[in-house]
Parts: C-alpha cells; structure tokens; sequence
C-alpha cells in the first residue's frame, strides 16, 4: 500500500521574510502587488490574519483594520522557487517528491518510514527540519494524495495508514477539504452541505445532477478509489540506489563504505539483468542543504563494482562533508546491455576485447581528465586524412580494413606542413627537400603513389606520396 505526506505552510511567504528580517518577527506583515491601480495583499502572516486580514483584501482596508501593519511588495514566482527548493530537500527523506500548488509539498512515503524508526517519527523528523529552518506548516500522512491534502490543511497532524479509515478521518472536515472549484463549494453551501460527511454517502447520480462530475472524481480520489498523480522534482530513475544515514557522516572512510555498499547493490541487480553501467551519478545530501555530485563514465558497460569504485575513489578526496552528509545517492543514468564474449578452449591474445584493456582505459580517464583517449578505426577512403576516424567506444567496429600492403604513417600534421621539393624531371623521384629551412637529400625513395580526389566529397588536384629516406 502507498503511502503520501502532505505538508502546508500556511504563511509560507511572510515566514521566509520574516527570516530575512528578525526585527519584524512580531508585527502584522503582508506583502501587496498593484491590480487595477490599486494595492491588493497577496501574503499574510498570522500576526496579520487575527485581526482579520486576508489574501486578497486591499491593502488600503487592511490598514483601516491594523494601521501599524507592515508591507513588503510582493515579487512574483517566489513562492514557487521557495517550495522548489523545498521539495529538493525533501530528497533526503524519499525518492519521489514535488511541489503541491502554491502552499505545499507532496513526498511518497512509500517504503521510507521504517528507515526513521515508524510513521509518527517520520513525520515528526520532517516537521522538526522545516521547524528549525523558521516554517509554520501542517503536516499528515494518507494512503492517497487527495486525503493526505484535506487532512493537511483541515486536521492536526494526522496519520492515516488504512483505506478503510479514510472516511472516518475525513467526515468532519469541511467540503472545501475537498480541493474544489471555489463555485462547487458554494453550490454545496447553498444547498445547506458544509461537511464532508453531510453529502459523501449520498446517491452518487444526484450528486452528479446537482454538482457535476468533479465532486464525484474528488470523492473517489480523497477514498482512494481512483488515481492520482503529482510530479516529482527529480524524475524517477530506474537504476538508483540510496543510502540515509541515522546520523550525519564526516570521515573519508565512512564515504567509502558508503560508496561501496551502494555499488555492491547496484551491481548485483546489474549482473542478473545482463547489464552495465556506462555513466554513473554521486550526489551527496548535506546537512546544510548543499548536494555535491561528482560522476563517472566508462568506455564499456561494466558491472565490475571494485573496478567502479576504483573511479569514484578518484574523486571522493573532492567531497566536503561540511556539518555531515545525511543522505547518499548512485545512480546510474546511462546503462547497456552487456556483450557476451565467446570464450576459447586454448589461449589467444584478447587484444581490443580485453576488458582488463577497457578498465585501464576508464582509471586512466579519471586520473588525468584532460587527456583524450580515443580509438582510431579504418574508413573507405583514399586520402590519408579520411581514411580514419576517432571513436572513445573501444569495441566498436568497423566495415573496412587497414591498408596493409601499403602502409600509412601512424600520424598525420594538422595543418599539413610545406615542404620544398627538388626533381629532376616530373614524376620522378625527389633528389632533395626542404622542411623547416633545413635541406634533406634522399637516398632512397620508393614512389609516387598517386591518388586521384574523391569527386563525390571534392575536387582538386592529384597527390603523389613517396617514401624517402635522407
């Protein structure tokens, strides 16, 4: 069964100002923007909201109501970057969590409470975080999205882990608890329904006649019986492995250990699906809401977690625990399948199918990161500088095959160099030449060569290649 918490910050806005500010902690604050020239309140703080002031009221009324009232102007989108950043944070206590409209966040708690001791410790971990960083917030715990909501905002920190005790959990709240339409509710007010358990057992075709398919919906969502769906902040990953720690971590040893009983993991699950990673992300959760991330390639799929961790410990001297890393996470973005190599009855070289080759390749990668290290196969071209190209994957293949009987230099000058040639006669051999103001005379020459230009690609002139030696 799934489980959702759902946290509200009522005063959301007004609470991080207020952090900003320390000298306005007891005073009425509300921030206001203009519409239709005048000065509407968009934020109210509890202070402001006792003596009965609320979001949406002119800003010229509410000094009439509490004329020592503080206004801050209200800057768009600021609400949405806070409970962003929230939901962020909130990674460190489940995979999966993401922003709940204007006021609140939604985290799947499916799976998680056991790793804080139960539900109700959970739940009070999380609430005393968002405490401590100076937020007001509500906060339950449902089967469904849609009742964990209503019980947030209308109940006192409840806990519901049972379907069937939904809709005792549910009745007394108000019908607005319901997450409707503002003209739904009022229909409902109207019509004398001002609790939930007034109209939730009534005939479902007289409540679609009079109120319409969305309180139907709605119902069904808050009872469990139908789906609903929020957006993570962090897409899920398929390949993921996360380690929480019941107390922050600061020693390069304890990193280790941690680093290797999430690969240890991962790689098992890789091996009996036949696959490897190719790219691979750390990210470490701090104390103070920093995440540091460092990742890894590798030039084949490998499941080799000794050979993996050889790659992290490359970088784990770059991870600063700060106040202590609460939470771990290894996740690998980018996985193949795994190429089943034939094995021989009798020893023969390996070559480029070593996987040894292909490991040394990555640790060299990680150590020296500017270097390139790059695989050169053949093309089906004439001209020395197309008859190759550079690949970083070392067992791809090519359809041509190396020029054996006459053979190419191993490198090639980019740009190609001038050189200063003396013959006797066209197409004959060079007696001499001249390279870097320094006069060469041949010995012996072996040539031409002549390749014609590919008219397909470009058109120009015939090359003759010679070997020589001075």
């Amino acid at each position: 069964m799934k489980l959702y918490i759902s946290i509200w910050f009522p005063w959301l806005i007004t609470d991080w100002l207020l952090k900003k500010n320390q000298a306005l902690l007891h005073k009425p604050l509300v921030t206001a923007a203009k519409e239709r020239g005048r000065m509407v309140i968009k934020a109210a703080n509890a202070a402001a909201a006792n003596p009965g002031i609320y979001v949406g009221m002119t800003l010229a009324d509410a000094r009439a109501i509490c004329p020592g009232i503080e206004m801050i102007e209200d800057e768009p989108g600021t609400a949405l970057k806070l409970l962003t950043a929230m939901a962020q944070y909130c990674i460190r206590f489940s995979p999966r969590a993401g922003v709940d409209g204007e006021d609140g966040i939604i985290i799947e708690a499916t799976g998680c409470c056991h790793l804080w001791g139960g539900e109700e410790a959970y739940m009070a971990e999380i609430k005393k975080r968002f405490t401590q960083l100076g937020y007001t917030l509500k906060i339950a715990m449902a089967p469904c999205i849609a009742a964990a909501w209503a019980l947030a905002r209308y109940a006192e920190d409840t806990i519901v882990l049972d379907e069937n005790n939904i809709l005792p959990a549910i009745q007394p709240l108000p019908a607005a608890a319901l997450k409707m339409d503002a003209a739904i509710v009022q229909k409902l007010h109207i019509s004398g329904l001002y609790r939930i358990e007034q109209f939730i057992q009534m005939p479902a075709p007289a409540l679609r006649r009079r109120f319409g398919n969305h309180l139907l919906q709605r119902i069904a969502q808050a009872l469990g019986k139908e789906a609903e769906w929020f957006t993570s902040i962090e897409p899920a990953e398929e390949y993921m492995e996360r380690l929480p720690c019941m107390e922050p971590v600061f020693t390069a040893v304890a990193i280790e250990m941690a680093i290797k009983m999430m690969l240890d993991n991962l790689c098992k699950r890789l091996k009996k699906e036949q696959k490897g990673l190719r790219y691979a992300v750390l990210k470490c959760y701090r104390a103070d809401n920093r995440v540091i991330e460092i990742s890894i390639g590798t030039g084949a799929a490998s499941n080799n977690a000794a050979h993996l961790f050889k790659l992290l410990e490359v970088k784990i001297n770059t991870i600063a625990p700060g106040f202590g890393i609460e939470l771990f996470t290894l996740t690998a973005s980018r996985v193949q399948e795994l190429k089943t190599m034939q094995e021989l009855l009798w020893m023969q070289p390996k070559g480029i199918n070593d996987i040894a080759l292909s490991e040394l390749i990555d640790r060299v990668r990680m150590k020296l990161p500017g270097i390139a290290i790059s695989r050169f196969l053949p093309q089906e071209h004439y001209w020395p500088e197309r008859s190759f190209a550079a690949t970083t994957d070392i067992h791809a293949g090519s359809t041509a095959a190396w020029p054996y009987t006459r053979p190419r230099p191993l490198r090639l000058l980019h740009p190609p160099q001038a050189v200063v040639v003396t013959a006797p006669i066209p197409d004959y051999p060079p007696m001499s030449f001249r390279y870097k103001n320094r006069l060469h005379k041949i010995v012996k020459a072996d040539g031409p060569e002549r390749i014609e230009p590919e008219w397909w690609i470009s058109e120009g002139r015939h090359r003759d290649y010679y070997y020589v030696e001075d």
